[in-house]
């Protein structure tokens, strides 16, 4: 029974000298353990998430106006009654000198934007940066005289299924709300609504308005950005998604050096999911890793000797499950060095250094096409590496792509979409901005187009 004891004591001299980590895990032990409170970390962190406020101007457009019965007989007014559309988010103050980070979608399109801190003041904010790749966005205070309470990042990969959280924002515009839950897993990569697909999931109650708000964790530190919920009522029913604290990391380094764009490593590669039939092919135990499926001449990939087949297993000893995986992982890394990509070529193991380094973003030529044709109101660049990084294209795609349409365009009425490249109009072969935009310049009564759309080649007949 001594001997017992002497062991006991040893246990816990070794728990109480240990090191505290970033989020200690143990299970509470009594009843008066279960009655603590999550009150000093609130209390810590509210001061740092604020709640923003977006609106645009919109023109009240009466839908009798398309009617050209209408058009002919009543004539068109001249001047449209516009109306205030707003939006309302969360955002997190991420820097003393007034820097907020929150959704893109909920600033999307503002002509106007503000922040209201807890303490109920409020401040005009400017638009420093947008990444729609993320749906992330950088704010700054306008004319700031202050130092505002800040919120240091945690790394999220040190993020465990099971560990507590919280989730900080502004639902359905009741006032500053904090809800708790757990981490319910990590590494969602079949969310669908950004580029990166890697989300923590989490079962704090998040509904509309919590989007840009903080997921933090029992250091008070900030773990994740909330940006989404999987409800079929429209509210909470505890699945909701955070972009992790790494990759919000990365999007407010670039708008902390001043950059109007999130600049990140070029893999130079197409990368393609293991399904269970390929697994089968290889011989693995499982699907998993990432099969590269393209490599582009002279990118970073090829230089490393990335070939076609290859299966990538892990980037600087983290496991690689899927694409997903690997674009958020070499994502997050940081411009220049290299990067240790493990991959199974042949039976082997391979280990290759990757570049770090941006892609090529020359000869851009953006142009938004105007005039009376179906491509009123496209924006549309050539496609360089970087803007075929940017949009997901194949790397062996050239020509001219669309980047952005306006809402009441003619381009997004007769169906175009971001990312469609132009192949040819009316029998021409279309290889340069300049070429769509002397080609809608010329007066049409039929439009004969072929797009490249998922890399599925489509032909439309619209009529001038």
């Amino acid at each position: 029974m001594t001997s017992l004891r002497l062991l006991v004591t040893a246990l816990l001299t070794l728990i109480v000298a240990a090191p505290a980590h970033a989020q200690d895990r143990r299970v509470p032990a009594s009843q008066n353990e279960l009655r603590l409170s999550y009150a000093p970390i609130v209390q810590r962190v509210t001061p740092a998430v604020v709640n923003v406020y977006a609106a645009k101007v919109v023109q009240n457009r009466n839908p009798l106006l398309d009617d050209p019965v209408f058009r002919r007989f009543f004539g068109v007014p001249g001047q449209q009654p516009e109306k205030m559309q707003r939006s309302l988010g969360s955002g997190v103050m991420v820097d003393p000198s007034g820097l907020v980070v929150t959704n893109n979608h909920v600033i999307e399109g503002a002509d106007q934007v503000k922040i209201s801190l807890a303490d109920k003041r409020e401040f005009e904010a400017e638009i420093v940066l947008k990444d729609t790749r993320t749906d992330l966005a950088v704010l700054r205070v306008k004319n700031a005289k202050e130092k505002f309470a800040t919120l240091d990042f945690s790394n999220s990969d040190d993020l465990q299924v099971g560990d507590v959280v919280l989730a900080v924002g502004n639902p359905f515009g009741v006032g500053q709300t904090v809800t708790h839950g757990i981490v319910s897993a990590l590494a969602r990569t079949q969310v669908g609504i950004t580029d990166y697909q890697f989300f923590i999931q989490t079962d704090a109650a998040i509904n509309p308005g919590n989007s840009g708000g903080a997921l933090v964790d029992m250091a008070g530190k900030l773990v994740g950005i909330n940006t989404a919920i999987f409800s079929r009522s429209g509210g909470s029913q505890g699945i909701g998604f955070a972009i992790p604290a790494n990759m919000v990391r990365v999007v407010v380094a670039s708008a902390e050096r001043g950059g109007k764009a999130v600049k990140r490593p070029w893999l130079g590669a197409r990368l393609q999911a293991v399904t269970p039939e390929i697994a089968e092919t290889l011989g693995l135990k499982r699907p998993s890793g990432a099969l590269v499926a393209n490599v582009a001449p002279g990118s970073p990939a090829a230089r490393a000797g990335l070939k076609l087949s290859d299966l990538i297993v892990a980037i600087d000893g983290q496991a690689v499950d899927d694409p997903n995986a690997f674009d958020y992982r070499f994502a997050t890394r940081p411009l220049g060095g290299t990067a240790q990509v493990e991959v199974q070529r042949g039976g082997k193991s391979i280990k290759l250094n990757i570049a770090l380094e941006t892609a090529p973003d020359t000869g851009r030529d953006e142009i938004l096409i105007t005039g009376n044709s179906p491509f009123q109101g496209a924006t549309v660049v050539n496609i360089s590496p970087a803007v075929a990084d940017e949009l997901r294209l194949d790397s062996s795609v050239e020509g001219v792509v669309i980047t952005e349409l306006s809402e009441d365009g003619a381009a997004a009425n007769v169906g175009f979409r971001k990312g469609d490249v132009i192949v040819a109009v009316n029998g021409k072969k279309i290889e340069k901005t300049t070429d769509l935009a002397r080609i809608t310049r010329e007066r049409s009564r039929l439009w004969r187009i072929t797009i490249l759309r998922g890399g599925q080649q489509i032909q439309v007949t619209l009529g001038g």
